[in-house]
């Protein structure tokens, strides 16, 4: 069992550390809006990882495969949210920003809405429900309990998450904090943009 356990998570840091989806918007949550919200959105991420693990555990991301309709439902949905903060960002960049501080309530909406953008693309990625369906599997040794295992699996991925997201969300607060002008923000919104948008595209453009 411990063999499996740390060749899971051998196989999960290396693909944990390949530059995505998720990982983008935490760098650029950290940059335009500070450490606490870039956390904030790893949070709302390792909330969707913990669902898409139990689900797998449940047996319910075979759901995915099996039926067409069902991988598409999620994969339009998380590819029309995307578009949604890609255009909210190129719209944000129309606008002049200043260099007064925020007030405390203007904050914590800030987090609560980077909770809920980690959230959201991860729980309508369907690749994130194929990752540990097909993943997972491949390093269950044999005799052990499924369920135990397959949510064994899953808290060390999201272990490895974390603090993969703490130490991006650290630097890229830093730099953040050397970057305040406002027409560097400005250009990011605009990159950010993009950047979802061009996920969505690549989601709609996924098959099972």
């Amino acid at each position: 069992m411990m063999t499996a356990v740390i060749a899971f998570a051998a196989a999960a840091l290396i693909i944990n550390v390949v530059p995505g989806l998720d990982t983008f918007l935490v760098l650029r949550t950290s940059v335009a809006q500070g450490r606490r919200c870039g956390l904030a959105a790893a949070l709302g991420i390792l909330t969707g990882c913990a669902v898409w693990g139990l689900a797998t555990a449940a047996g319910l991301t075979a759901l995915l495969t099996a039926s067409h309709v069902a991988y598409d439902v999620v994969r339009v949905c998380g590819a029309a949210y995307l578009v949604w903060l890609g255009a909210t960002a190129l719209w944000r960049a129309r606008k002049k920003t200043g260099e007064e501080v925020r007030p405390e309530p203007v904050v914590v909406a800030g987090r609560l809405a980077a909770f809920r953008a980690g959230v959201g693309t991860n729980l309508l990625n369907p690749k994130a429900g194929v990752f540990y369906m097909s993943l997972v599997p491949q390093f269950m040794p044999h005799g052990a309990p499924v369920f135990g295992t397959t949510v064994l699996f899953t808290a060390i991925d999201v272990v490895e998450l974390a603090v993969w997201y703490w130490i991006v969300s650290g630097a890229a607060a830093a730099l953040g904090e050397r970057l305040r002008r406002p027409s560097f923000r400005r250009r990011l919104e605009q990159v950010s943009g993009a950047a979802f948008i061009g996920f969505a595209a690549n989601l709609l453009a996924d098959r099972p």
